[in-house]
């Protein structure tokens, strides 16, 4: 189990002006300058507030400067666990798959059995391993409570060229989800930043500063009494992007218990990755694979009354 330990430095009067990477490279001396900026990318650096900051900012005035470090005398340990792996294609570099709800994809905090990355290693021979130790193979991640497609790599050469279709905007990322409300735009994008919500450190929010780009396109399908259902297509991969978004538009995803209130209507937040398109980097050939919508999906789009014909996205 990775164990955290957290820091607290205080900015004194000498630091004022200084970069925030500069400072804690100073504060830290035993930590390169890449994991320092591994950190402050993972939200790991932060305020008394809980806010974030770039590594390119200026330390302005006196404060803490919060750090969570992994406590390098805990290793650890991932285990082959045998798993029920639905492969919808492979090949000798990819395999894509389709992840169950509930499954965490990769070990992290009190959590290093039964995710996806136990059932790969049991699964598959050989898997990239550039993405870091604990995410084998790894090259983009649904949350727990999120199902459908995932890409796996299976060495690092295709990995890194994965991770460039993703940052070139060159993978199309269809969802499916049920929300509550009705929105008054029945088709639009959401343009805005991402960042951990400064209230709340186990959400993320739309911020004004300080946050990642995050870019959603959605279409209304149907509406059924005070819900609908969407297609959403994200041409950024933040860290809870569409239930972000849809919570900004006061419309949460039917189910999520983060952004909005608990429902006996659904069990898990109703959003399905539902198809993946690409050219494949290695093969040149156009790989397009859809996910079968989950049984418990079925049954509240079939309880709330919906009648679109899913096969047609």
């Amino acid at each position: 189990m990775e164990k955290i330990v957290k820091l607290n430095l205080e900015i004194e009067e000498n630091d004022i002006g200084k970069r925030l990477d500069i400072f804690l490279s100073e504060k830290l001396p035993d930590k390169s300058r890449s994991s320092i900026q591994k950190l402050i990318k993972e939200e790991k650096v932060y305020d008394e507030n809980g806010k974030n900051y770039k590594s390119s900012y200026k330390i302005i005035k006196k404060c803490t400067i919060n750090v969570d470090l992994p406590d390098e005398n805990e290793k650890t340990e991932i285990t082959p666990q045998k798993m029920d792996i639905d492969v919808l294609y492979e090949d000798e570099d990819i395999a894509i798959i389709d992840k169950k709800n509930d499954v965490v994809v990769h070990p992290g905090h009190n959590n290093n059995e039964d995710t996806l990355v136990n059932g790969l290693l049991y699964h598959f021979k050989e898997l990239s391993n550039i993405g870091g130790e604990d995410r084998p193979g790894i090259v983009h991640r649904l949350d727990k409570d999120t199902s459908g497609v995932v890409i796996i790599a299976k060495n690092n050469n295709i990995h890194e060229k994965l991770v460039d279709l993703f940052k070139e905007n060159k993978v199309k990322k269809t969802y499916i989800t049920i929300v509550k409300g009705r929105l008054v735009e029945k088709k639009g994008k959401i343009i805005s930043l991402i960042g951990r919500n400064p209230k709340n450190r186990k959400q993320m929010a739309v911020v004004s500063e300080n946050g990642k780009n995050a870019i959603t396109n959605y279409k209304v399908l149907e509406e059924v009494d005070n819900f609908s259902f969407l297609e959403v297509n994200i041409e950024t991969g933040r860290t809870h992007q569409i239930r972000v978004h849809m919570k900004h538009l006061n419309k949460p995803v039917l189910g999520d218990e983060v952004y909005s209130r608990k429902t006996e209507l659904a069990s898990r937040q109703m959003l399905h990755a539902y198809k993946l398109e690409f050219i494949h980097p290695i093969t040149n050939k156009l790989i397009k694979v859809k996910s079968e919508v989950p049984e418990d999906f079925k049954i509240v789009y079939d309880k709330i009354g919906f009648t679109y014909d899913i096969s047609t996205i």
